[in-house]
Parts: structure tokens; C-alpha cells; sequence
């Protein structure tokens, strides 16, 4: 199925392409001003799926990240609350599609939730509180989404997961993994960044460190699919990239819940 098939199933439109920022540069305050009176924050536990994202603190500043805002909130609350409608109009999956939730790694209400979403995780920090949370959430049971991150990025990313999960190392996958068949049978994983040209490389975290075992976590290297959810209803970016992205989520998604 299409994009615009999709958004129009969920109930979005390619039609404000006209109203789009300039330029990516103006991305980030245009979401800022538009999109928190759409979506609620939190909308409390219920017996629907609920896209929940971490918030952190930089691990180099030590503050909520290098941009207004901070970097957890890349691409939020656009790209979280498109994914969740999607999820809501084309899988069985009831996703609350009125809110998301935005959650620190020590907060008790994490564990009401199966999945938890990381962006830019090259910025990533954590208490020493937070980062044992973060083990016992996983060992739970709990599915870590990593995702929009580049290059040499990847050191902070894996020197936080080691600090909570030392046992544990990132091991590579390719389109032959069920992650990426779960929901859509997917031909191409590869397709380029959005703003960035890296090629994406994706990484898995698995029980016994042994890729036949349960899954802990994705991890997207070198590219950003939140932002293709983002700007879906904008134009910024081709149509079939963009579907790509989509499917890939919805793939994670799925593919959490039911293993």
C-alpha cells in the first residue's frame, strides 16, 4: 500500500506541503509552535497501546540537550502521534491515537508500558538510578526503539547501554531478521537518511547476546525514521522513502507485542 493511501486511511494529507518550513533548518521550531496543541501529553494507562518516549538529559551537558527542547525530542510529538494513528487504522493493535507519552527512564509509570523509544542517542545520558530502571525494564520485558543517530554517535549510545546492561552486546541484522517481516514483509531496509548521508546500518540487542532468542532492542545506526513520520503530511521527503519508514515502525511495533 502507498503513502498516501496510508495518511489517507489515518486520517492525514499530503495537502500542507504549501505551509512547510523553507528550509530542514526551520524544521524543529515549526514543530515546536504547531504540534503540542495536537497532541496531549500522557493521556494515562489504558487498554490501548500508547507510543511512549523517553526524556533525558544530555550526556555532555549535563542539561536537556543541545537544542530547544532537547535532542529526546526530535521529531516529537509529529512523528509519534502519525506512527500511532497508523498503527491504530492498519494493524489489530489498539494504539491510542489522542496522545503519547514522554516519560523519564525512573519514573514507575514506565512499566506499564512494552515499548519505549530513544531518539538521538548519541546525546543520550543517564543517572546511575535511571540506568539500573532501564536494566530491570528490559529483563521485564520491556523493547527499547533506538533511532536517529550517525556515525561516531554510536560510542555514547553503546557506552550507556553497557553501564545498564553490561553483559549485553549490539549485534548486527539484516533484512533477514522476523523484526523486519513482522507486519509488512519488507523488500528494501536500506533506503537512504533523510538529511544525512550515512547508510543505515541496524543493530539488535538479544537475550544470550544469541540473535534466535527474544529481542531487547532495535537499533537504528546512521539513520532517523522518525522524521520521515514526521514530515509525512508535508511533502518534505519522497512519498516511497517515507512509506518505507512507516512500514518499518509499524514492523517494530509488531513485532515487540507479540514476542
Amino acid at each position: 500500500m502507498r503513502l498516501a493511501a496510508l495518511l489517507s486511511l489515518a486520517g492525514l494529507t499530503l495537502a500542507h506541503a504549501g505551509s512547510a518550513p523553507k528550509s530542514p533548518g526551520d524544521i524543529g521550531s515549526a514543530a515546536a509552535e504547531e504540534a503540542p496543541q495536537r497532541v496531549p501529553v500522557n493521556p494515562g494507562y489504558g487498554a490501548g497501546f500508547i507510543f511512549t518516549r523517553i526524556r533525558y538529559q544530555s550526556a555532555y551537558s549535563r542539561g536537556w540537550g543541545r537544542r530547544g527542547g532537547g535532542a529526546w525530542a526530535h521529531d516529537y510529538p509529529r512523528g509519534d502521534w502519525n506512527l500511532s494513528k497508523l498503527l491504530a487504522e492498519l494493524t489489530f493493535i489498539r494504539a491510542e491515537t489522542e496522545g503519547t507519552n514522554v516519560l523519564e527512564l525512573d519514573d514507575p509509570e514506565l512499566f506499564k508500558y512494552p515499548v519505549a523509544y530513544i531518539s538521538e542517542p548519541g546525546d543520550w545520558g543517564m543517572t546511575d538510578e535511571q540506568a539500573e530502571r532501564l536494566r530491570e525494564y528490559v529483563l521485564k520485558g520491556g523493547f527499547l526503539i533506538f533511532d536517529d543517530f550517525e556515525g561516531r554517535q554510536f560510542d555514547n549510545m553503546a557506552e550507556q547501554l553497557r553501564r545498564a546492561l553490561p553483559e549485553y552486546t549490539p549485534i548486527r541484522i539484516d533484512i533477514d531478521h522476523p523484526i523486519f517481516h513482522s507486519f509488512f514483509s519488507m523488500e528494501d531496509i536500506y533506503f537512504p537518511h533523510p538529511l544525512v548521508n550515512v547508510t543505515p546500518i541496524y543493530w539488535g540487542l538479544f537475550e544470550d547476546n544469541d540473535p534466535t532468542k527474544r529481542m531487547l532492542a532495535i537499533i537504528n545506526h546512521n539513520n532517523d525514521i522518525a522524521e520521515y513520520w514526521e514530515w509525512s503530511a508535508d511533502g518534505w521527503f519522497p512519498v516511497d522513502i517515507t512509506n518505507d519508514a512507516y512500514k518499518l515502525g509499524i514492523n517494530y511495533i509488531t513485532f515487540a507485542m507479540t514476542h
